[in-house]
């Protein structure tokens, strides 16, 4: 059984990657293109699996089993605002 503070310490192993992530600066629009091309708007493996018209089973969004998921997101919502604001171009083919 895994304890409080196992998956504390295993927090505090993650936070240095998370921070990184986070202090990433946009100052490209070929990275920002590149960021917004390769990470998904939604999350690309949440599925209803259906047959004869009849939902089976549901594969929940594995996403966010992902503990780097919030500052991923974050990270195309920069590029996504950079291509926007800084370099005026029009972002909604990315969304």
């Amino acid at each position: 059984m895994t304890s409080f503070t196992q998956l504390h310490s295993h927090n505090d192993l993650l936070n240095p990657i998370r921070r990184w992530l986070e202090g990433i600066e946009i100052h490209n629009h070929k990275l920002a293109h590149l960021l917004c091309r390769v990470i998904p708007a939604q999350c690309p493996f949440e599925r209803d699996i259906k047959l004869f018209g009849r939902q089976l089973f549901h594969i929940p969004p594995m996403c966010k089993l992902n503990p780097f998921y919030e500052q991923v997101v974050g990270l195309r919502f920069k590029a996504l605002c950079y291509l926007a604001d800084e370099c005026g171009e029009d972002i909604t083919a990315y969304c």
